[in-house]
């Protein structure tokens, strides 16, 4: 494990220990329950099992890394090409307006910079992430260190046909290097699989930017396993990037087991439920009014209202583990195979943190034996997206 309690001692010096705005707010402020007067860092301290900024062990690593400071994560190979890449990665989605409600672009850029410094190694973003926003901000920040991360990008999605033509892909790939500043991405998506251009053609396309060095490896993404087998016997696909948590479990029937009989990776994007599983959404009304999530089944109603109880069974078990459900839910994911890379996106470091840490969560097999009993696969209420939504995907 990358994570090493530190011994208990005299307190360490303030630059190996890292505060948030918020808890050094609350450090200034009178003591909480769960919270120690007088506690200095590096202290050993036995959190209130409550207190989800401070789970035992999990978040501790995050909290002990300063700014300009690196460290590394454990690392999964993806793909038999042998992509390697940090176990956790970071989804850059949230980083785009309008998506998840208002956006700051200074906090988006410390969050990515945070994300280097945790040892997080693989950064995932798309051209239709707020039409480029998303790419621009990756490109600043990834800048005079291209060499820690690798970097994935996504075209051909947004809808409507022939966005996978031949043509359309030369483009799209210049389009997302410029906007990132640099010659070449580690993996390429297809986003959604174009329905109009066999797929075949598309691949062969992509392909031919890994020969021309623009991208060392292609991906699809929401494809079903006929086209799967398609695409990577036109050229080697290194990584699906699809919907899996434990709120989403589609993958699991036919998915997964084609993938690792054909050596490609798996790259988990929305592995929280789209928050769902962080516990923070409860009533509809905690959704931003310009969140594209009041449009998804699953959050909306009375389904909101049984989830958010799965959810509760879920915090319920996550304290006797002393982590946050969050870190839980990735944990069982990364525990669902070593192929497997999920990447939480998130706009602010303190969830960062609390990201990264989940790979340093261990569970057992009467741990996923009693978590599958607690949200069931088909126990989830709603689809997992709209109709336009759902219609681009598993094709």
């Amino acid at each position: 494990s990358f994570y090493r309690r530190p011994e208990p001692g005299p307190a360490r010096s303030a630059a190996t220990c890292i505060l948030s705005d918020d808890e050094r707010k609350a450090r200034s402020a009178t003591p909480t329950p769960g919270r120690q007067k007088g506690r200095r860092c590096g202290q050993e301290h036995a959190p209130d099992r409550r207190d989800p900024i401070f789970p035992r062990g999990a978040h501790a690593f995050a909290r002990l890394v300063s700014p300009g400071e690196s460290r590394s994560l454990p690392r999964r190979t993806l793909g038999a090409a042998g992509l390697s890449v940090s176990a956790v990665g970071y989804g850059a989605m949230s980083l785009a307006p309008g998506i998840y409600g208002d956006v700051d672009d200074e906090e988006s850029r410390a969050t990515l910079r945070r994300a280097l410094e945790l040892g997080v190694t693989l950064i995932d973003t798309a051209d239709v992430y707020g039409a480029g926003h998303s790419e621009r901000l990756v490109g600043e920040v990834i800048r005079g260190q291209r060499d820690r991360v690798k970097v994935a990008t996504k075209f051909g999605g947004g809808g409507g046909d022939g966005l996978g033509r031949p043509e359309r892909v030369q483009t799209a790939i210049d389009a997302s290097l410029g906007r990132l500043g640099t010659d070449h991405v580690d993996l390429l998506y297809l986003h959604r699989v174009d329905p109009s251009t066999p797929i075949e053609e598309t691949v062969g396309a992509m392909a031919d930017a890994v020969r021309a060095g623009k991208t060392l490896h292609i991906g699809l993404s929401e494809a079903a396993p006929d086209t799967i087998s398609r695409a990577h016997a036109t050229h080697p696909i290194t990584a699906l990037q699809s919907e899996y948590s434990l709120f989403s479990r589609d993958p699991e029937a036919e998915v997964l087991p084609l993938l690792r009989e054909l050596g490609i990776g798996f790259v988990a994007y929305s592995p929280l439920g789209r928050g769902l599983l962080t516990g923070a959404f409860k009533r509809e009304q905690d959704l931003p009014d310009s969140d594209w999530r009041r449009s998804v089944p699953r959050f909306r109603g009375d389904n909101l209202v049984r989830n958010a109880e799965l959810v509760a069974g879920l915090e319920r078990f996550a304290e006797r583990k002393t982590v946050t459900v969050g870190q839980l839910a990735l944990a069982w994911l990364l525990h669902q195979g070593p192929d497997i890379v999920p990447i939480p996106g998130t706009r602010r470091r303190t969830n960062l943190e609390l990201n990264v840490a989940a790979a340093s969560v261990q569970l057992d097999a009467d741990d996923l034996v009693e978590i599958d009993g607690i949200v069931a696969p088909d126990a989830v209420a709603g689809r997992r997206g709209n109709t336009a939504y759902m219609e681009g995907v598993n094709r």
